[in-house]
């Protein structure tokens, strides 16, 4: 197990009778860092989060978290947003967060403090006397979320944490974890939202059929399924350069093109072509990198062959 490792699995597995939910993962979450736990929907990601916080125990397998076996003490240090959100409807919010507060070990005075900061914070605190039920879905997943940090954990676990939420309220949430993260913060997140995991997450574990499919770097993960091509944007005849076997018309957010290599030849080939050349102009150049989205269903589509 790595020093760092806010996060140690090693061989576990889970059986449901005949089904066997998780397969034999191992991996580890550094402290300090935000990772990203994928897989299709059934795939064993929630089973294995609540094994790591010993809401289920595995059949086989060890887990270690902050250093060691998963205590009470190191319970406090946990902060977990599940997917089956968790607020009581009938509770007056302010009330709600401090009672949620308490059971993490505040105080009453220090537990309040927390939460109309943190209201304040959400531009919420217009909302701390009203009912739960009474706020809308976005509303409640920024109170969840702040329920779920207010005891200033050193690790958090979340899943799906954009669902239900618009563009502007995904900004705020998005703030939130990276200021936690910049505290030292440790984060493990389960989404979707293949665009979040690119844009936030150092590393990520892809999970199919409960066993592992990829785990690293997301850049590491992106580049590994890159195609031997690369896209460039400006003006020139595109096909005439030395080692390009074929020229696409590329749409992404600018006009652009992808050049297609013959087989042998580099990046850097043709880059120091187009260096020499008097019949092309650059505006961008770079190697043509997958999104995420589609290693992701690239992978899953293999794993059903």
């Amino acid at each position: 197990m790595s020093p760092e490792a806010a996060i140690h699995v090693e061989g576990i597995t889970k059986n449901y009778g005949a089904f066997r939910a998780v397969d034999g993962l191992s991996f580890d979450v550094q402290r300090g860092e935000i990772f990203a736990m994928l897989g299709p929907n059934g795939s064993g990601k929630t089973t294995t989060m609540r094994m790591i916080l010993d809401i289920l125990k595995p059949d086989n397998g060890r887990i270690a978290v902050m250093g060691g076996p998963l205590t009470d003490a190191t319970k406090d240090r946990i902060g977990y947003l599940p997917e089956e959100r968790g607020l009581y409807r009938g509770v007056r919010v302010l009330e709600m967060m401090v009672y949620m507060a308490t059971l993490k070990g505040l105080s009453q005075g220090e537990a309040r403090k927390r939460s109309q900061a943190m209201l304040e914070r959400l531009e919420l605190a217009e909302h701390s006397k009203k009912k739960v039920s009474e706020l809308s879905k976005g509303m409640q997943q920024k109170i969840q979320f702040a329920v779920t940090v207010l005891h200033q954990p050193d690790l958090i676990i979340i899943d799906e944490p954009f669902s239900g939420l618009d563009p502007v309220n995904s900004l705020v949430l998005k703030d939130l974890l990276f200021e936690f993260k910049a505290r030292g913060g440790t984060i493990v997140m389960s989404t979707h939202q293949m665009s979040q995991v690119e844009e936030m997450c150092d590393r990520l574990l892809m999970i199919n059929r409960g066993q592992q499919k990829l785990y690293g770097p997301v850049d590491t993960i992106r580049r590994q399924y890159a195609l031997n091509a690369i896209v460039v944007q400006g003006k020139g005849d595109w096909s005439a350069l030395p080692g390009v076997a074929r020229v696409e018309t590329k749409e992404n957010g600018t006009k652009g093109y992808l050049l297609h290599l013959k087989d042998g030849v580099t990046p850097d080939n043709v880059l120091a072509s187009i260096a020499t050349s008097n019949l092309t102009q650059i505006e961008r150049f770079e190697l043509a990198v997958p999104s995420l989205n589609d290693i992701f269903i690239r992978v899953v589509e293999e794993s059903k062959l």
